[in-house]
């Protein structure tokens, strides 16, 4: 099944690169060919079979992703995935879940 996505990413690519370029004009320097497949993989085509889907439908789900569709997307995924407390030890999570634990 890996192997099928990659053949399709391939199969695709000038589509996915078309977009990019116009992120680019939008001033989204960032986004890369795997940020916009990762999107379309885990948003636009999440409950779908991509394998099935006749290519047309791919390219045209392709190149109609708006920008703002597609940083709502990263912005949620970042949330989602961020450690908040990852510069916070063990004692300064309790004293900010627990305000009333008292340090030992």
């Amino acid at each position: 099944m890996e192997n099928n996505y990659d053949d399709i990413f391939t199969h695709v690519l000038p589509a996915i690169e078309s977009k990019k370029n116009e992120f680019v004009v939008y001033q989204y320097d960032t986004v890369t060919e795997k940020d916009i497949w990762k999107f379309c993989v885990n948003k636009k085509w999440r409950k779908k079979d991509i394998t099935s889907l006749p290519l047309y439908q791919i390219i045209n789900d392709i190149l109609t992703i708006s920008p703002a569709e597609f940083m709502t997307f990263e912005q949620i995924e970042n949330q989602r995935t961020s450690n908040w407390f990852s510069e916070i030890n063990q004692e300064e999570l309790q004293l900010l879940l627990n305000p009333g634990f008292e340090e030992k």
